[in-house]
């Protein structure tokens, strides 16, 4: 176990706790969270909840158990398919409840994992469980991801993703009927205030501009076609939820379970269908697609 105590700054006077050790320690929120629920954090002796706020001036106590850092490790995926394959980049057609890499506290199969156990070699750019990720998929979210395969493949996607010149196009079903049927939602992104594991609309998160058009409606639902201008985490999920039609299959965000229940479905509606990029190396366009997988097409 490893310990601090130490008072609490006037700057943090009232700051919730999680926020608060991620950064006075230098924790993640996540992790910072895990550690109050666990009983870790004290203020003058009294046990505190992630979401308590402080007292400036008060001794504050923290103890926890070090996590090891996640690794890389190879595994078999059948599931995981190769859409492209060169020597700079791959494109994958990654399914439900893979996740992109290794993180704390997940012991599923992973992108990295299934590549490296099927013997391709990934750029060693970014975190070390990281390496050559540019960018991600919700564990729950099939479809395309693009992993760099070398040093200069990274240092240009992570740029273009960054400038926002990658076309991301994805299908969901929503409940309901959006209004209007086509149209564009703006509103910055950043961790719940009540949920270290969800995500929300709120004042001081980052911008975030999701764009849909309605592709087919249903009696209950919408499939629409989205498009991503910025890449927020759980974008698609958070901003069609404070539109009021979460994604169907999507609980966490408030989609009706029943629904869910009665198309046999065990995640969200949502598919990464096509990703298209300047090709790292020979300046090209290159445009990828993804079919639905069975689940998706099924319901």
């Amino acid at each position: 176990m490893e310990s601090r105590s130490l008072p609490v700054p006037d700057g943090l006077e009232g700051s919730r706790v999680d926020a608060a050790l991620a950064k006075m320690l230098g924790f993640s929120r996540t992790f910072a969270a895990e550690v109050a629920e666990a009983g870790g954090v004290s203020v003058d002796g009294m046990t505190l909840g992630k979401s308590d706020r402080l007292r400036a001036g008060g001794w504050l106590s923290v103890e926890w158990r070090p996590k090891e850092e996640p690794k890389i490790v190879p595994m078999v995926v059948p599931e995981l398919g190769i859409i492209h394959d060169d020597d700079d980049i791959v494109v994958v057609d990654k399914p439900s409840g893979v996740a992109a890499h290794p993180s704390q506290g997940w012991e599923g199969p992973t992108v990295l994992g299934a590549l490296a156990g099927a013997g391709f070699r990934i750029a060693t750019s970014g975190a070390a469980e990281r390496a050559g990720i540019v960018h991600r998929l919700d564990v729950g979210t099939s479809g395309l991801m693009v992993v760099a395969k070398t040093e200069s493949a990274y240092t240009v996607l992570k740029r273009a993703f960054k400038e926002r010149t990658v076309e991301k196009i994805y299908h969901a079903v929503v409940q309901g009927h959006p209004d209007p049927l086509a149209g564009t939602i703006e509103g910055p992104i950043g961790r719940h205030p009540n949920h270290s594991w969800k995500f929300a609309v709120t004042p001081t998160g980052k911008d975030s501009v999701t764009h849909y058009e309605t592709l087919e409606a249903f009696p209950g639902a919408s499939l629409l076609e989205i498009h991503l201008e910025t890449g927020r985490t759980h974008q698609i999920r958070v901003h069609m939820a404070a539109h009021r039609h979460p994604c169907v299959g999507d609980p966490l965000y408030g989609a009706d379970p029943t629904i869910a229940a009665k198309l046999g479905l065990t995640r969200q509606w949502l598919h990464a269908h096509k990703l298209a990029f300047t090709h790292p190396a020979t300046g090209e366009w290159a445009e990828f697609e993804s079919p639905y997988p069975g689940d998706l097409a099924h319901a």
